[in-house]
């Protein structure tokens, strides 16, 4: 506690008297000042006791008092000393009366105190009140240090709520909140997610004070919550973006001590949240190493140099995941030309606010924010995941039916509420994603390919997220608007078309319905409305015509899928 009139008051060795004022002693006195000019003000920050012994003024013209008085009233001044015994022998009553009725506190200094003994407690005491501050600060540095390693943030963030008597929050990277304390804080930090995600688009490090709002029914006092809070945000990170936010309400404006205390929480969370890049890198490496040992078909090997890495993720059920931005994809694609996919409608729920958030922030780099979104998802619910950077690929290991895979979903519908709901990649740097279905440790060769062949969909399908399990339940007919496969299918029957054309025959509609009822002649021709004699006759022109055997099953496959595809085109 700063020094207070009452403590002076109190002091033995001044041996003030109080005079006017004596119910506002508890005002804290943040220096003291002598001064002899008729008006001190302007020189006078607030919060000063002003020491004068009436020199130059009439300390008895009670007009003259009430002016003086008022003025240093309106400039904040804690309180007034009046040495007497050097031009007045006690404190005149024109200065009281003008003192007690601005209910400015007035001290009687006698002649045996000098006003340098008065400083000199004053500075004492600010002096040991910020030793004690920086002392409780260290303290409190020890106790969030030891709360931190021992019970990671949730500790750390107790420890604080207590050494502010307050509350305090920490948000993730996506501006939602990962723990609180106390417990009641939970919903009043939820309010202020806003203010937070305002934070994140700033600069680091930031800063700001906002109002935590009020009226839950929760509070640390007796759980009324009717109090508005006092809430510092603080952003969390050294890099270009922060790692995560952190709110602290208080009753009141912060002190000393308090300050020191919020600052080592800064420290330790940023050290919490934001790993140092060698370590980041080990990981990754480590992570690397794991995943080439299981596409190896060796998971054992991948055990043991992942250890408790990455918890039970390995031998659980998991779903491989990959990601890339559809320039690359492309370019994969192109490669492997030729290569046979299915396909799929995709899908997923409505896009979360955190999904979406994090997009607005990726800017270009879709595949990075994808990154950030699913290491924030596991950090939240406690899921280990496995994040590899494969050159312009990323590259996830993710439980089954876990947050990580959910919140990739939301994301992949984020980006795709962000074209404006078109069905079509339009630019290169869109993010296309594949999903693979659940598999095992032994099967993670399988689950990479079924992820890849899921991708590949996803850029052929001109959609942000493909799961391999929803393949089957599609159709391959979609996969034929390649436009190779389209000129194909068109050079195949444009001689059916040309022979139509003529007016000589039904040659395609023939052949459509001769194959849709698997060759047989009487279904076909009943759904013609001809005789199965003039059918037989067209089927015979279409082999002579385009020099091909229907009896040949692949003839048979291949004039069929060109139907679809000139159906599909029509």
């Amino acid at each position: 506690m700063p020094p207070t009139l009452a403590s002076l008051v109190h002091h033995s060795a001044l041996k003030l008297t109080v005079r006017a004022g004596g119910e506002r002693l508890d005002t804290p006195v943040r220096w003291v000042h002598a001064s002899e000019l008729t008006d001190p003000v302007p020189y006078m920050e607030g919060g000063e006791l002003l020491l004068i012994t009436a020199l130059k003024l009439d300390a008895e013209d009670a007009d003259a008092m009430r002016r003086y008085v008022k003025r240093l009233v309106g400039a904040g001044v804690a309180g007034l000393g009046f040495a007497v015994g050097v031009h007045y022998d006690e404190t005149p009553k024109a200065l009281v009366d003008a003192a007690e009725g601005e209910g400015l506190p007035l001290l009687e200094v006698p002649r045996r105190t000098p006003f340098l003994a008065i400083s000199k407690a004053v500075s004492a005491a600010i002096a040991a009140d910020q030793y004690r501050a920086v002392t409780a600060g260290f303290a409190a540095q020890r106790e969030l240090t030891k709360q931190a390693l021992s019970d990671g943030p949730e500790g750390l963030l107790t420890a604080l709520a207590s050494q502010v008597d307050g509350w305090a929050a920490l948000y993730d990277a996506s501006g939602a909140v990962v723990a609180t304390a106390p417990e009641w804080a939970g919903r009043r930090a939820a309010r202020i997610t806003g203010d937070v995600e305002r934070l994140r688009e700033r600069a680091a490090p930031a800063s700001s004070v906002v109002g935590g709002g009020s009226g839950d029914g929760e509070g640390g006092d007796g759980g009324d919550g009717s109090g508005e809070d006092r809430v510092e945000l603080h952003s969390l990170g050294t890099g270009r973006r922060a790692r995560a936010a952190l709110a602290v309400g208080t009753a009141a404006a912060l002190g000393t001590a308090e300050r020191y205390a919020v600052h080592s929480a800064i420290a330790l969370l940023t050290l919490t949240t934001e790993r140092s890049r060698s370590l980041y890198a080990a990981e990754q490496r480590i992570g690397a190493a794991v995943l080439r040992m299981l596409l190896a078909g060796q998971p054992d090997h991948a055990r043991g140099v992942a250890g408790d890495l990455y918890g039970g993720l390995l031998d659980a059920p998991y779903r491989m995941i990959l990601a890339e931005a559809a320039s690359a994809s492309a370019g994969r694609a192109r490669a492997r030309a030729g290569d046979a996919d299915a396909a799929s409608d995709g899908g997923g729920a409505a896009a979360s606010a955190e999904a979406a958030a994090v997009l607005a922030e990726a800017g270009g780099d879709l595949v990075g924010g994808l990154g950030e979104v699913v290491e924030s998802a596991a950090a939240r619910s406690g899921e280990a995941v496995l994040v590899v950077p494969d050159g312009e690929r990323l590259v996830v290991l993710a439980a089954d039916r876990g947050a990580v895979v959910a919140a990739c979903a939301q994301y992949a519908e984020a980006v795709g509420g962000a074209r404006g709901g078109s069905e079509q990649t339009g630019d290169e740097d869109e993010l296309v994603v594949g999903i693979s279905a659940p598999a095992g440790p032994i099967a993670a060769g399988a689950a990479y390919k079924q992820a890849e062949q899921a991708l590949s969909v996803a850029r052929r399908r001109g959609r942000v997220l493909v799961e391999h399990e929803d393949l089957a339940a599609g159709s391959v007919v979609p996969l034929l608007a390649d436009d190779a496969v389209r000129a194909f299918a068109d050079g195949l029957l444009r001689p059916l078309y040309e022979h139509d054309a003529t007016g000589r025959g039904d040659l395609v509609a023939s052949l459509r319905a001769w194959l849709s009822r698997h060759g047989q002649w009487d279904a076909a021709a009943a759904d013609l409305g001809v005789h199965r004699h003039t059918l037989r006759y067209r089927m015979r022109r279409v082999e002579e015509i385009l020099g091909r055997s229907l009896d040949d099953p692949d003839v048979r496959m291949e004039l069929w899928l060109a139907l679809k595809t000139t159906a599909s085109a029509e």
